[in-house]
């Protein structure tokens, strides 16, 4: 067993007596102190995280744009510079291989973000997909150090050590800066459900932003943030995490995510005929709809774990945990059509042979106020 790969950030997160565990290969912190408290500080005030476990790959060239509409789902040579777009890469037989991020940093020049897990797998397809195309493919996931900083005081924070134009950047977008006095790309993304901001640095400045970021936000309650809370601000804000809600037994359009695919864009692309097929099908007899399941009881649903309905099973959670926010379990499952609609009584989740009561509703279960 090889030994897990450690981030730029790694002797500080130990600093700050964070319990790591592995994951997708690399030693991340897991959480710092209380996990409901890194949870609710990001809710109401702003987390600070690391996530240098991403993997970017760099693809430039006069044909970038067209290498990517290839090997991708979405029209990405239609994004115009600066802005971002969530996409997904999927294999011949429209199963998803990775959701992805892809911003345009030029005109001959594209980055697309992985997930930990999956990035040499998009790696690999993605040169694979480009070598008919005027275009280079970079494996550039050691050049960058990934932090970012979310939550509703997180514009404000970040403002007070960047002159970069925070305001005229909009959702899904990014622009180069200097931030703390190091060289950035500013992302405005997130996998929260909150404002924030990714940013993209070397891996020789990444614990110098850290430092200076905890010391900017230090009035405002910032607090550095572990993967766990991570994972149930993404479940509140009902945003997908690969390998539960999207995998490769399924296709865009069996996770209801058919919009990501751009059938209008020119040229062919990897996996359009079968996904040709799976929009129609899913049109005809809808598939299972993926639904939040909120419990009327204390127990927690974990993934895998049966939805039940009349004594049936009629679904399985793909992710379940406490919600510090509504004060309960929640749950994402893909259920059958029948008992997907929001308020669909009778419904329960399978928790060590005893039936659980649970509401069904609509995705997501938190939205910030804008």
């Amino acid at each position: 067993m090889s030994e897990p790969r450690r981030t730029a950030l790694d002797a500080l997160h130990r600093a700050l007596g964070a319990t790591m565990t592995d994951f997708a290969g690399w030693d991340m912190p897991l959480r710092y102190a209380s996990e409901r408290d890194e949870h609710t500080a990001v809710r109401t005030r702003a987390g600070l995280f690391d996530l240098s476990h991403m993997g970017e790959i760099t693809v430039t060239g006069p044909a970038a744009g067209q290498a990517l509409d290839h090997a991708l789902v979405g029209h990405i040579s239609a994004l115009a510079v600066g802005r971002a777009r969530y996409t997904m890469i999927c294999a011949p037989d429209g199963g998803i291989l990775d959701d992805l991020i892809v911003y345009r940093l030029g005109d001959e020049e594209y980055m697309v973000v992985a997930n930990a897990s999956n990035a040499q797998v998009v790696l690999d397809a993605v040169t694979e997909r480009a070598a008919g195309f005027d275009a280079a493919v970079r494996d550039d996931r050691d050049a960058y150090a990934l932090i970012a900083v979310q939550g509703p005081e997180s514009p404000g924070i970040l403002k007070s050590v960047t002159d970069a134009d925070l305001d005229g950047l909009k959702y899904y977008a990014g622009l180069p800066g200097t931030v703390a006095g190091v060289s950035a790309l500013i992302a405005r993304t997130g996998y929260t459900g909150e404002d924030g901001f990714e940013l993209f640095v070397a891996p020789g400045d990444a614990e110098k932003l850290w430092q200076a970021l905890t010391e900017a936000g230090a009035d405002a309650g910032l607090v550095p943030c572990g993967l766990s809370c991570r994972d149930t601000l993404r479940l509140e804000a009902g945003m997908p995490l690969y390998g539960h809600e999207l995998t490769t037994a399924l296709t865009p359009f069996d996770a209801g995510l058919g919009r990501v695919v751009k059938f209008d864009k020119p040229g062919d692309f990897v996996g359009r005929e079968a996904l040709t097929a799976a929009a129609a099908k899913a049109e005809a007899a809808p598939p299972r709809k993926l639904v939040g399941l909120v419990a009327e009881g204390r127990r927690v649903p974990r993934a895998g774990y049966p939805v039940v309905a009349g004594g049936e099973v009629v679904g399985e959670v793909t992710s379940g945990a406490p919600s510090p926010t509504l004060g309960k379990p929640i749950a994402m499952a893909y259920v059958d059509a029948a008992h997907a609609a929001p308020g669909a009584s009778g419904v329960g989740v399978d928790i060590r042979g005893t039936h659980e009561p649970y509401e069904v509703v609509a995705l997501p279960f938190y939205k910030r106020q804008r």
